[in-house]
């Protein structure tokens, strides 16, 4: 099990973290949303909370809750300028399909 980051991600949460008081790492997860049914969702953690899985990655802790953990287990995070546009990207391995905006997943599992 584990989330990782990417070099250029790795950077922008250390920034965030470091700019941001009371902030522990950062909070990995997902969300119903969307056309396909779930959507990551990634924030500064200010809190452990029961259930969460606590990843470190060369530094930065990394807390998912345990609803999350087996839809984004094995997840790369990276970091991308589009642009004017700065965002967050995903690879998850556990995404069978994305919607057509790419805003939202379903797994094998959603299909069964």
């Amino acid at each position: 099990m584990a989330i990782t980051l990417t070099p250029v991600a790795l950077e922008r949460v250390q920034r965030f973290v470091a700019q941001t008081p009371g902030a522990l790492g950062l909070r990995f997860g997902v969300t119903r949303t969307g056309c396909s049914g779930w959507g990551h969702v990634a924030d500064l953690a200010r809190d452990e909370r029961a259930g969460d899985t606590v990843f470190e990655f060369d530094g930065v802790k990394i807390y998912v809750d345990a609803t999350s953990l087996p839809l984004v287990d094995g997840t790369e995070i990276d970091f991308a300028k589009q642009g004017l546009s700065e965002t967050f990207t995903f690879r998850n391995p556990n995404a069978a399909a994305e919607c057509g905006c790419g805003e939202s997943f379903t797994t094998s599992a959603d299909a069964a």
